[in-house]
């Protein structure tokens, strides 16, 4: 089993969007018994709470049901529960490598290095944006999650 780690500022936004996406993605092309996925956040600004309005609205125009989700803080030991550990922007990305134990550290990435037509390395926070904000963060999370998932299939199995 393939598990991946979204993981953003507060864990309402961007990472729970990435989970929902990249989980309905695997579900899709029937891989859900070889690939998993969580989220969390660098921040514990908002544990235990469900995401974003704006992010589950958004999301579920395009299919996806957000609303079970939580938000929790990620740590060390998230490196050694997942394969991949993947950073929304660079400002989470060194969040998490002071907290990458060293032999873990190559398990780390920012979301936005997979997809086939690289984005750019930040996926924005819409949190303080209007509502186009977010239909933007989903633009590039189904990207980075085609590219994310297309990686693990030409890698893992």
């Amino acid at each position: 089993m393939i598990r991946v780690l979204f993981v953003c500022t507060g864990n309402i936004c961007r990472s729970p969007t990435a989970e929902g996406v990249f989980r309905k993605l695997v579900q899709d092309r029937d891989s859900a018994d070889r690939i998993t996925c969580d989220s969390a956040g660098t921040h514990s600004y908002h544990v235990g709470e469900p995401p974003d309005a704006r992010s589950q609205i958004a999301a579920k125009k395009r299919g996806v049901d957000l609303s079970g989700l939580r938000g929790r803080v990620a740590d060390s030991v998230d490196f050694d529960r997942f394969d991949y550990v993947l950073a929304m922007d660079r400002q989470n990305f060194q969040v998490l490598k002071r907290l990458a134990p060293p032999d873990q550290f190559h398990k780390l990435s920012l979301f936005l290095d997979f997809p086939p037509h690289k984005h750019g390395s930040d996926i924005p926070d819409p949190y303080y944006g209007d509502g186009d904000g977010f239909e933007n963060v989903l633009d590039l999370v189904e990207a980075a999650s085609e590219g994310l998932y297309q990686h693990i299939s030409d890698t893992n199995f």
